[in-house]
């Protein structure tokens, strides 16, 4: 397994703050073909409209990735202003893995959790990764950091636990 060199950036550290990620499931896209919801006119714009703010681009890129609408999600993604944030190299993460392209996941988890180590979510999405891909031990460990970081009874870690029992990644 080639994606195996990055767990290294993902070993456990001392963190003692708990990551803020939205762990809560997305509703249906409000819009369609790739476009976004913009709340205070009411209308679907596109995602690069400046009227938008990244957290109105976050909330139609979780929205698209969870109605299985990876190419629609990653089109948002690359509206977002703020192509470093540990949120959006998440999703990249979530849509590739979710594309079929693992390596290519865990590179953009990988890179979300040096920004952030304490992003649960981009660890429990690692966690399911590795699960996919039969490395139980490498999941069990993220399960481990979710858990040590006070994820405890939160979405990341039920995800995670529940993958890790089936031996499938959940949908969300």
């Amino acid at each position: 397994m080639r994606f195996i060199p990055v767990l290294a950036l993902c070993l456990p550290t001392a963190v003692l703050a708990v990551g803020s990620d939205d762990d809560t499931p997305p509703a249906k896209p409000v819009c369609a073909d790739g476009l976004v919801h913009d709340a205070q006119s009411g209308t679907c714009v596109a995602p690069k409209d400046s009227r938008l703010d990244d957290g109105e681009r976050y909330d139609a890129v979780r929205q698209y990735a969870y109605a299985g609408q990876m190419r629609a999600a990653i089109g948002v993604l690359d509206a977002m202003e703020d192509q470093g944030a540990d949120g959006v190299m998440t999703y990249r993460g979530f849509t590739a893995r979710k594309m079929g392209d693992i390596d290519g996941a865990m590179t953009w988890y990988a890179a979300a959790l040096e920004a952030n180590p304490d992003n649960l979510l981009a660890r429990s999405y690692m966690g399911q990764g590795f699960v996919e891909a039969g490395a139980y031990d490498l999941a069990r460990a993220q399960l481990s950091e979710i858990r040590a970081r006070g994820g405890r009874g939160s979405w990341p870690e039920l995800s995670l636990r529940l993958a890790l029992d089936s031996g499938r990644a959940s949908a969300y």
